[in-house]
């Protein structure tokens, strides 16, 4: 019996080429029954009466590096009045505190979902809200991470569970009454935890280091040594505030970044996010060791942070990736051009990453970052994970089509996401998404029950 396959007919479709990625039409995207992409056709004339159609510019999915779910229910709420990261993070405990599996399921699908419209086929999910509250633990230990598996299942799109190690206040203190439910007591509590989590199709699991003012050095290594043992990924705030900077020269004499490359978290499989706050020592240690950075761009000004030395790690060797951290904003395009709009702004110079440099930043280095490097790509052999952008709209009507990445990428918003797929099956059509019925009201009544 013939394998059953579908045929995708991409109007334009953004395909790699030896010389660099470029903008093709009329292609034709053959997808086999394991979801993987079988044959790319370009220029293979009309849309064939059995394919279907894709108007627009087909994309591969977008990757969503480094995600918090449940701060998806502050937007709005921590942009009242004023206040600092210390201040937007006391809300955030608030919220955090009011969740349970149940409500954490509804709100994670429908951020998920929200995801989906963007264009986003993969989130890397840096979870830490493992307990109940008070630090009591759930009959299964890995409820509250079982939750955002499954919510990433009804959202049709993959997940990296990302287990973080959270186990301190701050250097030498103990867990606040709200980061009770953060900590499992010791790295290696936290490793027998994190062990009982399972890959599956739409699942890869990963760790991370919460901070460094978040685990202990002495464990440090605990953490890096069972990502290591299973080839997984490994993320780790780093240097978002200069207080925790400070606060670790206080603590070890020595940089946060020197501090994890002294016990082994550095490497090709470890991503740093935001690493705003670097000196010329730091930005060499991660230069040397292929560390991933991960820039959450509409999250760091919403928190003024700063604007990290990305061209700099970037011309270093460090693949970036990108994030929408607390989903202030929940849209990739606008990460992508932010990181570029940051650096002008910085600089008072345009021009440090092409539209290409920054399609796979969200795209080939996302995935690889999260642990699915057969993902990122419009070419046999890959996932069948693709975002089609609509080139008529409002924003994007006009360039011609072989500008579709500059188009995308400093034109485009999530509104303009038209269909998602994900492996071989839409998830999207015509801007509706086909597994979560209303969105935007799912995303209401999420968070109108947290705040009863």
């Amino acid at each position: 019996m013939p394998a059953v396959t579908t045929t995708y007919w991409a109007e334009y479709a953004w395909l790699p080429h030896v010389n660099g990625p470029v903008v093709e039409q009329d292609v034709l995207i053959t997808v086999g029954v394991g979801g993987k992409i079988l044959r790319v056709a370009p220029d293979s004339g009309p849309c064939p009466a059995d394919a279907v159609r894709l108007t627009g510019l087909t994309l591969p999915g977008q990757a969503n590096a480094h995600s918090h779910a449940f701060h998806r229910a502050l937007r709005g709420n921590v942009q009242v009045g004023f206040g600092t990261f210390w201040t937007w993070r006391d809300t955030m405990y608030r919220f955090a505190g009011a969740l349970d599996p149940d409500s954490y399921l509804a709100l994670a699908t429908a951020v998920y979902a929200e995801m989906a419209l963007a264009g986003i086929t993969a989130v890397g999910e840096f979870h830490y809200l493992h307990h109940g509250p008070g630090g009591t633990r759930y009959d299964d230990p890995n409820a509250m991470g079982h939750v955002l598996i499954e919510a990433a299942a009804r959202a049709g799109i993959r997940i990296t569970l990302l287990d973080t190690c959270y186990l301190s206040a701050g250097f030498g203190a103990e867990p606040t009454k709200p980061q009770l439910r953060f900590s499992d007591g010791d790295a290696d509590a936290w490793a027998a935890r994190a062990a009982e989590l399972k890959e599956s199709e739409h699942v890869r699991i990963g760790a991370a280091v919460h901070s460094v003012r978040a685990v202990p050095a002495e464990q440090l290594s605990t953490v890096a040594h069972w990502a290591a043992m299973r080839k997984a990924p490994l993320h780790v705030h780093l240097s978002e505030q200069t207080a925790e900077n400070d606060a670790c020269l206080t603590a070890h004499g020595v940089t946060p970044t020197r501090l994890l490359a002294d016990h082994g978290v550095l490497g090709p499989r470890t991503s740093a996010v935001h690493a705003t706050h670097l000196t010329d020592e730091d930005i060499r240690l991660l230069t040397d060791s292929s560390t991933n950075i991960c820039m959450c761009p509409t999250t760091e000004r919403d928190l003024a942070d700063g604007i990290g030395p990305a061209r700099r790690l970037a011309s270093g060797g460090c693949p970036i990736t990108l994030g929408s951290d607390s989903h202030a904003v929940v849209d990739p395009f606008e990460e992508a051009r932010a990181l570029e709009l940051n650096e002008r702004l910085h600089t008072r110079t345009r021009g440090h990453w092409t539209a290409n440099a920054l399609l796979r930043a969200g795209t080939e280095d996302g995935h690889a970052s999260l642990g699915w490097s057969e993902a990122g790509r419009i070419e046999a052999g890959s996932l069948a994970d693709f975002t089609v952008v609509a080139l008529d709209s409002v924003r994007t009507a006009g360039p011609a089509p072989a500008l579709g990445a500059e188009t995308a990428v400093f034109a485009a918003s999530a509104a303009d996401v038209r269909h998602v797929v994900v492996g071989g099956r839409l998830i999207v059509r015509d801007g509706v998404h086909q597994l979560v019925a209303d969105v935007p009201t799912a995303l209401r009544d999420s968070i109108a029950t947290l705040q009863s």
